[in-house]
């Protein structure tokens, strides 16, 4: 990355996203090969006066893990497992690997082990992060491997994550505050919504949301951003659904992924490819077959499939389901190991229902929605 933008990136995310004060404990998670990001945003967080704790991950090292480790080992929660959970009042992660594929053939019930093995402390985390206590932002950066995901060069990549970061802009922090208020928007219509449906090919599918919050997402968990999201009532969800992209997690390519969901719970799971790893996730635990998230992607920069859930959760004219955890300041109650964003693009014909009243055709709210 350009050391202009590199420095840009690091001011918004320490000053804005996680909004470091004096004395905060800061972990950074990113890998060797981002190292200047790493003494970027170390850089800020001592300006800010917190206490950066770099936590440096090696090429390969967790691939070695899933794949030699005992499944004692596996289940095994090492010695600081849980500074972020519980000691942390930053957590900053940068979402770039050297090769984006590399967890790609390990064996699906290994990687559920793992996630289960995790999972109370993925729950405190998201516990935390609920009360303030603890502020977090998953970070996209350009890497060759996410480019040629995408099927771009690095120098587009860069350029698109720059685009929509807002980089190169004067006062990017002015403008994604601006953003903010239209999330903002959006998200306190359907605060007085009870019931939606989506409506798309392959897809017809209910749930409640009476009595849980939609959160605009504006930079400060994710950047780049641009969602609203909430937690269903964990019984609700009735129907089926088809995403339109691939579904991807812990390097794997699900295709043509529908679900039928009966009384909240997937009944039925399918793929065009990949339906062994995408049932083998689902089973792991018994939050896993539910809702954990529902939300509307609304960051119109963002037009095209890229393999990035970073980015593509937030196309405009999207939505995205969660199977797994909810999170807590939704109101969501599911707990789970899991949580797998799945896109479904409503673009072309797609259609939500609010309460029985048409609001969203097309991938756009209808005029004067919200008002």
């Amino acid at each position: 990355m350009r050391s202009d933008r590199l420095e840009a990136l690091a001011r918004i995310v320490v000053g804005y996203s996680t909004r470091v004060q004096p004395g905060d404990v800061c972990v950074v998670d990113a890998p060797a090969f981002c190292a200047p990001f790493l003494v970027a945003v170390s850089r800020e967080i001592l300006r800010a006066g917190g206490h950066p704790v770099a936590r440096i991950e090696l090429d390969g090292a967790h691939e070695a893990l899933l794949r030699e480790a005992s499944a004692a080992t596996l289940e095994w929660i090492e010695p600081g497992a849980d500074v972020v959970s519980e000691d942390a009042d930053v957590r900053i992660v940068l979402d770039a690997e050297w090769n984006t594929r590399s967890l790609a053939t390990i064996d699906p019930g290994r990687l559920a082990r793992r996630s289960r093995s995790r999972a109370a402390l993925q729950k405190r985390f998201m516990e935390r992060g609920a009360t303030g206590a603890l502020r977090w932002v998953v970070v996209g950066y350009p890497t060759e491997s996410a480019a040629q995901d995408a099927g771009m060069s690095l120098h587009e990549y860069e350029e698109l994550l720059a685009a929509t970061c807002l980089l190169d802009d004067p006062d990017p922090v002015a403008r994604w505050q601006e953003f903010a208020v239209e999330l903002g928007r959006v998200a306190a219509f359907l605060d007085g919504v009870r019931e939606l449906r989506f409506v798309g090919e392959g897809t017809d599918l209910r749930l409640s949301v009476a009595g849980r919050s939609w959160q605009p997402s504006s930079g400060r968990e994710n950047f780049p951003d641009g969602e609203v999201f909430t937690g269903p009532v964990e019984t609700s969800v009735e129907g089926a659904i088809r995403f339109s992209f691939p579904a991807v997690y812990r390097s794997r390519e699900v295709d043509g992924v529908r679900l039928r969901f009966e009384a909240g719970e997937v009944v039925e799971a399918t793929a065009t490819s990949g339906e062994e790893f995408l049932r083998a996730m689902i089973a792991q635990d018994d939050g896993a077959r539910r809702v954990g998230e529902i939300a509307f992607g609304l960051n119109e920069s963002l037009r095209e499939f890229t393999r990035s859930t970073l980015l593509d959760e937030k196309i405009g004219g999207t939505v995205h389901l969660a199977l797994g955890a909810s999170y807590p300041e939704t109101g969501g109650l599911n707990e789970s190991g899991l949580h797998w964003d799945m896109v479904c693009d409503l673009r072309s014909g797609g259609e939500v229902w609010a309460d029985g009243a048409l609001v969203y055709r097309d991938g756009q709210f209808l005029e004067g929605i919200p008002g």
